[in-house]
């Protein structure tokens, strides 16, 4: 029994280990969004993009994130329910709440006190707030986007910029968001595959780069990375993420 005991355990053991399924590669952990422009990208810029967003957390612990709150260059307020589309967000300078659903287009909004029912102006009140809130969380969550539907990435190889090496991505996009026609260059760091610099072109045509700004200053935030008060006081600060947080957020002015 002893014999057999044991030539059943080797047996079980060998079985296990010939069974055990292959651990999934990087670009499997991180699927691209329906619509991403796999055939035009680069694999190496593809690669690249699954690195980046393996470093700051992996899709897993994106797709589980739920609130966010950030503010915005200190002129506004966002919290942004990723599960559902909701989007609160408190404008300081014009007095302005919005309460919108980005996936489904409606919404509420309160100027100065006053709520908007009159429907032609609410829709562009709506749709105002849909501008915004790409915007601000692009500057915000913009590495986790990179596989979404009408990108394009190609790799340009390694760059120097403040005296640092680089790898360099480039996004472009095909009919998405507000402004298609925008591109950007991404600085990635060689060793972590973190994004340090972006560099935006208001068109994809230019040569010469409207801006470059850090991205830098890490921090984790639930079970994800974001850079957030960055070193040159511009973009998203005061960032927040919550497992959970009132309906009445969403709900109520």
């Amino acid at each position: 029994m002893k014999i057999l005991s044991a030539s059943f355990l080797l047996v079980f053991f060998i079985w296990a280990c010939t069974t055990r399924p292959e651990p999934k590669t990087l670009a499997e952990l991180n699927p691209a969004m329906e619509g991403f422009d796999l055939t035009g990208s680069d694999p190496s810029a593809v690669q690249l993009a699954d690195s980046i967003m393996h470093a700051m957390g992996g899709r897993e612990n994106w797709d589980m994130t739920r609130f966010i709150s950030w503010t915005f260059f200190g002129r506004r307020d966002l919290v942004w329910d990723k599960d559902t589309g909701r989007v609160r967000i408190e404008s300081k300078g014009d007095s302005t709440v919005f309460l919108v659903n980005v996936n489904t287009g409606q919404g509420r909004v309160k100027v100065k006190g006053i709520e908007i029912t009159e429907p032609d102006s609410l829709k562009k009140m709506v749709d105002k707030a849909k501008s915004i809130w790409i915007n601000d969380s692009y500057w915000l969550v913009m590495p986790f986007k990179l596989k979404d539907s009408g990108v394009t990435l190609k790799y340009m190889g390694e760059d120097t910029l403040k005296g640092n090496n680089f790898n360099t991505l480039v996004l472009t996009f095909k009919e998405v968001g507000m402004t298609p026609q925008n591109k950007y260059r991404l600085y990635v760091d060689i060793k972590d595959k973190l994004v340090r610099h972006w560099a935006y072109y208001s068109n994809a045509e230019q040569d010469t780069a409207s801006f470059i700004r850090p991205w830098d200053n890490y921090q984790k935030y639930g079970n994800i990375l974001l850079s957030a008060n960055r070193s040159d006081k511009g973009g998203p600060s005061n960032v927040k993420v919550d497992e959970s947080l009132p309906d009445t957020l969403f709900t109520e002015f």
